[in-house]
């Protein structure tokens, strides 16, 4: 009955009322049903849970059901509670395909040290080589980072399968968006490997692989390797499906060829929300701020609403040209029209925009007034801008914030060094390098990649180490050279001057 007359959760109900009225909702068959459908996405986990509480001596399945509907829901703390419910009430022990719901949940939850000591029972218990549990295992430690954990799982077994490929490529990929540059640009690079590994196996990738090397194509910046991926995207027919389209305009965007992106969306079969996202973010990072703008607005007159990522790309590109104007009515509009709260990021934009123009006081007033807590990199925007306008009081006050949320950043020390040199206080600028310099923070190289014939290639700010340096310092040299001879300004020259020495 379950089968065919339930396709939503108001229909259930129905069925299982009556299921109640006859006695029959004491069955274990009838019930597993029920909860079955009711821990599945079209279901209501709260009522899966409910039914669950009035079922006497769950066996396994139900155990399995209720704890995977947990892990695949908001809430996979549930999950683990109730997976420790089971060891610890319940006659029933778990088995294999207990434990991969478990290790999503710690997954989803970023817990991998504790989903370790899982991991051990399994080993003890000799379900480590199960394919299912193993993939599991390693998407837990890729997806939280683990990922010398997670390699260590993965090349303990010659079996490989597509899950366990993904999950490796994934979790490379992913850890781009936390810690240090070179390590990670190092782990994009160990992505894009792992996939010449999985072609020599002849493994066919699916769709979120291609995603993830997408991904660590565009954080290094490595067209050529990017272009190649989609090439072999149209000729191996992977569906571009939204995800896969927004990936790809992405990985152009931000290795700068934003001709490429437009003709990306432009001929895409069929484009989400993602992906109106992706590409007005991409003009608007690429120097196409009009046009960035008016495919907002071609967005707002289709049957899209434009999100809070919609919005940030709008204000980005208005933030670039300097719109204050249209910067004002766009946040305007996402907060009374749209009712989208304000991220700190949407603030940001606001306080560069304003900053840019000059409007530092309004800008100043804006992060006193908002509702979130300013962080350092808000700051850190009024405090550049008080550089350009040379207003040391304001940038005085911008740097302390700075400084008093993260003293062990550079930052704040380094921005206000630049505000006086620009304003020629040059005993000031040499102050705050000391002040650097007693209290050991130091100022992490600036890194940055540049592909060239399909090479990806690494300068660190003041590194000697490139095979072709003395070529690239002798050319920075002459540019160095022609600049003086040209420079205007005897400020801004004796500015560039102080700042170039303290570099070194």
């Amino acid at each position: 009955m379950l089968e065919n007359q339930c396709t939503n959760m108001k229909d259930l109900q129905k069925i299982h009322a009556h299921l109640i009225k006859t006695g029959l909702a004491n069955d274990t068959v009838a019930a597993s049903r029920v909860l079955a459908f009711c821990a599945s996405p079209a279901g209501d986990i709260n009522y899966a849970y409910m039914v669950f509480r009035h079922i006497h001596n769950p066996n396994l399945f139900i155990w399995n059901t209720i704890i995977r509907g947990f892990s695949n829901s908001s809430n996979p703390e549930a999950a683990i509670s109730l997976f420790i419910d089971m060891l610890v009430t319940s006659s029933v022990q778990p088995q294999r395909l207990t434990y991969p719901s478990v290790f999503k949940a710690y997954a989803q939850l970023g817990l991998a040290h504790e989903g370790a000591q899982l991991h051990g029972r399994v080993v003890k218990l000799g379900l480590e080589s199960d394919q299912f549990v193993r993939n599991t295992i390693i998407h837990m430690y890729s997806n939280c980072g683990l990922l010398s954990e997670a390699r260590r799982v993965f090349d303990e077994d010659l079996e490989y399968d597509i899950v366990a490929w993904n999950s490796m490529i994934m979790g490379l990929s992913k850890c781009g968006e936390v810690g240090e540059s070179r390590r990670l640009n190092g782990m994009y690079t160990e992505a894009l490997d792992l996939f010449g590994e999985m072609q020599k196996q002849k493994i066919k990738p699916s769709e979120f692989t291609m995603v993830s090397l997408l991904n660590a194509s565009a954080q290094l910046g490595a067209i050529r390797q990017g272009e190649w991926i989609h090439e072999y995207i149209r000729k191996n027919h992977i569906q571009l499906n939204p995800i896969v389209v927004t990936a790809i305009i992405n990985m152009y965007s931000k290795c700068g060829s934003i001709e490429k992106a437009v003709h990306v969306f432009e001929a895409a079969p069929r484009t989400g929300l993602s992906c109106w996202n992706s590409i007005i973010m991409g003009l608007a990072t690429n120097g196409c701020e009009e046009e960035a703008i008016e495919l907002f607005s071609r967005l707002e007159s289709l049957s899209f609403v434009p999100d809070n990522v919609s919005f940030l790309g709008v204000l980005t590109a208005c933030s670039h040209s300097g719109m204050v104007e249209k910067a004002r009515k766009y946040f305007s509009v996402m907060r009374e029209t749209y009712r989208i709260a304000p991220s700190i990021k949407h603030y940001s934009c606001m306080v560069d925009v304003l900053g840019r123009a000059g409007l530092l006081e309004k800008a100043e007033k804006l992060i006193d007034g908002m509702p979130l807590k300013a962080d350092a990199i808000i700051w850190g925007s009024l405090l550049s801008s008080c550089r350009k306008h040379r207003d040391v009081e304001m940038a005085k006050r911008a740097a302390k914030h700075v400084i008093e949320l993260d003293p062990s950043d550079s930052c704040g020390y380094v921005l206000m060094s630049n505000v006086y040199a620009a304003s020629s206080q040059f005993e000031e600028a040499m102050h705050e390098r000391l002040s650097m310099k007693e209290q050991k923070i130091e100022k992490e190289p600036g890194c940055s990649l540049i592909e060239v014939d399909g090479e990806v290639h690494e300068f660190i700010a003041g590194g000697r180490l490139h095979q072709k340096a003395p070529e690239i310092y002798s050319l920075l040299n002459g540019l160095g050279f022609m600049l003086e001879r040209n420079a205007t300004d005897y400020d801004e020259l004796a500015a560039y001057q102080t700042m170039e020495k303290s570099n070194y």
